[in-house]
């Protein structure tokens, strides 16, 4: 499974999410969207799932987010899970399950969480982790808002590949 590269396109994909509909790549069209393979049961998930939810509120209409759950039959994962997870914690971004873990493979995805920055054009401008530190929002370097908003500008982020750190996806 090779892990994507800067510059190159996003994989297309159309997954059921928690809120009952269909999501695509292609609803993201002309506009930056952040790909983060995440769950439900991941330490370092919950860590960082508040901040995730702040910079999709503070993009939305600008650019996209979406969670992706590739996780295959892992107690706390299920579709049930996620979309209780999604309610409990006011999820304002598309929460998709991947039951056949065919986009985790396309993108190359290892870990939870994992995120995958796409400029308007939808080419990989930021892969890594949400920022410096789960443990420590305070004093955490972010690194997916400023490819965000780098994104938005039509430029290249400072920071573009920093280790995913996470739980690693459970594969069937």
């Amino acid at each position: 499974m090779a892990a994507l590269k800067l510059g190159d396109p996003a994989p297309v994909f159309e997954l059921p999410g928690v809120d009952g509909r269909a999501h695509a790549l292609a609803d993201y069209e002309r506009r930056p969207v952040a790909v983060v393979f995440s769950c439900c049961h991941c330490p370092y998930v919950v860590a960082w799932e508040d901040r995730l939810n702040e910079v999709a509120r503070s993009y939305d209409g600008r650019a996209g987010l979406v969670a992706v759950n590739s996780n295959a039959g892992y107690l706390g994962d299920s579709f049930e899970d996620m979309a209780q997870r999604a309610e409990e914690k006011d999820f304002v971004f598309p929460f998709l399950y991947d039951e056949t873990q065919d986009v985790a493979r396309s993108y190359g995805a290892v870990r939870t969480p994992e995120v995958f920055v796409f400029d308007a054009g939808h080419r990989l401008v930021y892969h890594g982790a949400p920022d410096s530190s789960h443990s420590d929002p305070a004093r955490a370097e972010p690194y997916l808002a400023p490819a965000l908003e780098a994104a938005l500008a039509g430029a290249q982020p400072d920071v573009t590949e920093t280790p995913p750190v996470g739980c690693t996806i459970k594969w069937r």
